[in-house]
């Protein structure tokens, strides 16, 4: 019988529950007691934060991270982003990947108005003397390494905070950063 947990991964660990190198990292397996043989589906940055979707099963994390499931993104950018930005993440932008150019799939993204309250950061960002920050969304089917934040960076205003909010039909929701939640199954819908 599998199991399956949904996370608010927090700012400051790692998505994964080994770590091999001399610096002490936080791990997953810190926030719970996880069974034998769980895995993250896809990964969250270090530094990067919120839902995070563990299981013990294999073929639920092929299904998670195909293609076709959309994975939602709420980014702070330092600066005002603009429609002109918005307009150029959705159409694609070039960046480095593995040291080639990279031109990322049309997606969806839009400003978001109204600040999420995802509570504050583990270490916090900066305050609002270094000048204005805003949100926006960003919904891509594909996830190269950083990209949400290599996008946000090619169109002049580079990620301050990234926040995962939905992978495919699964929300964060008011889920606190480091709660974590065991659910009988992913519905993950297309």
């Amino acid at each position: 019988m599998h199991q399956h947990f949904i996370i608010h991964k927090p700012y400051g660990y790692l998505s994964q529950f080994k770590y091999e190198l001399k610096r002490k990292k936080k791990l997953l397996g810190e926030l719970h007691d996880f069974p034998e043989g769980i895995m993250a589906i896809g990964r969250l940055d270090e530094d990067s934060e919120g839902l995070l979707l563990l299981t013990t099963d294999g073929k639920m994390s092929e299904i998670v991270r195909s293609k076709k499931v959309e994975k939602e993104y709420y980014v702070q950018v330092d600066g005002i982003i603009n429609e002109e930005a918005i307009e150029k993440i959705q159409n694609g932008v070039e960046i480095g990947f593995e040291g080639i150019k990279y031109s990322t799939k049309p997606c969806k993204a839009f400003i978001v108005n109204e600040i999420p309250n995802f509570g504050e950061r583990g270490k916090k960002i900066r305050d609002e003397r270094h000048g204005p920050t805003s949100w926006a969304s960003i919904v891509v089917t594909e996830g190269k390494f950083r990209q949400v934040r290599k996008m946000t960076a090619a169109v002049g205003f580079p990620t301050l905070r990234l926040v995962r909010v939905r992978i495919g039909n699964v929300h964060l929701n008011n889920i606190q950063a480091g709660e974590v939640l065991e659910v009988a199954t992913f519905k993950i819908t297309e």
